[in-house]
């Protein structure tokens, strides 16, 4: 089974209960995993130009529909959290007449449809795909939200280093009289998609779901939807003196960017 919207109440439910911990986390700016690894390709794949509509799927608290509208943009952005809009609204006064925010859940295609058809020059989903517990539907409707040669940039974690059961591995060895370290990944399943719980930040309330999908399923889907495949980042941190201190992901991606464009 590829696609589990059984699970969407629970995970919107989840979604609710964590929203105010990641709201206090990400607070303006967001993280160093927002900030050097998802902003800056999503942000030269969007080739934002002043006075486009965008989308923001699945915002959460507005961090990138903030910056999409300093950037220019007119935004639409919705979440399927409650809280997480109201999170959202409350970082926003400055935005009043730059983005609107709306509570919609991502897998009902009539919610998304009343959008409005050809409406958006692009869209955007940071990080949230993978939340999403059916993505069939979404992806539909965002064909027929963009205007002509519209784009869709989505990031998700690299599924090919993050699937389920990875192991993070931190070796260290002495090699002819020099102390190496090295960091690595054990994967033990990719293919199968596959729901599963996880931490995305430590110390949160309760686990969320996310749901794994091959690098495969995702190209197939939307090119099956009349989508082009004309844009894609592997990006990585840049090595710093700490990176041998901790496992750090400056030789494996830790996240995959995709942008599709309407046919």
């Amino acid at each position: 089974m590829s696609e589990w919207k059984d699970l969407t109440n629970e995970s919107q439910i989840r979604w609710d209960g964590i929203a105010e911990f990641w709201d206090d986390y990400m607070g303006e700016h967001s993280n160093r995993f927002h900030r050097e690894i998802v902003r800056p390709q999503t942000e030269q794949l969007l080739s934002i130009v002043e006075g486009q509509t965008i989308l923001d799927i699945a915002c959460g608290n507005g961090n990138f529909s903030r910056r999409l509208a300093d950037l220019g943009a007119k935004v639409v952005a919705f979440d399927y959290s409650s809280k997480m809009i109201e999170r959202a609204k409350l970082r926003s006064d400055d935005y009043i007449n730059r983005i609107e925010y709306k509570m919609i859940d991502a897998t009902n295609y009539d919610s998304l449809i009343e959008l409005g058809t050809d409406q958006f020059d692009g869209a955007v989903a940071n990080m949230a795909l993978m939340d999403i517990a059916d993505i069939t539907s979404l992806t539909k409707a965002i064909h027929q939200l963009l205007k002509k040669k519209g784009v869709f940039v989505f990031s998700i974690p690299h599924p090919c280093f993050q699937a389920p059961n990875t192991r993070k591995i931190h070796e260290t060895e002495e090699i002819h009289g020099e102390v190496v370290t090295r960091n690595s990944v054990q994967i033990s399943k990719y293919l199968n998609p596959e729901p599963m719980e996880t931490i995305g930040i430590k110390g949160q309330p309760v686990p969320h779901l996310i749901f794994h999908r091959s690098l495969s399923y995702y190209v197939n889907l939307f090119v099956s939807s009349n989508f082009v495949l004309d844009g894609w980042e592997e990006p990585s941190f840049q090595k710093d003196e700490d990176s041998n201190k901790r496992f750090d992901w400056y030789e494996l991606p830790p996240a995959v960017i995709f942008r599709f464009r309407k046919l």
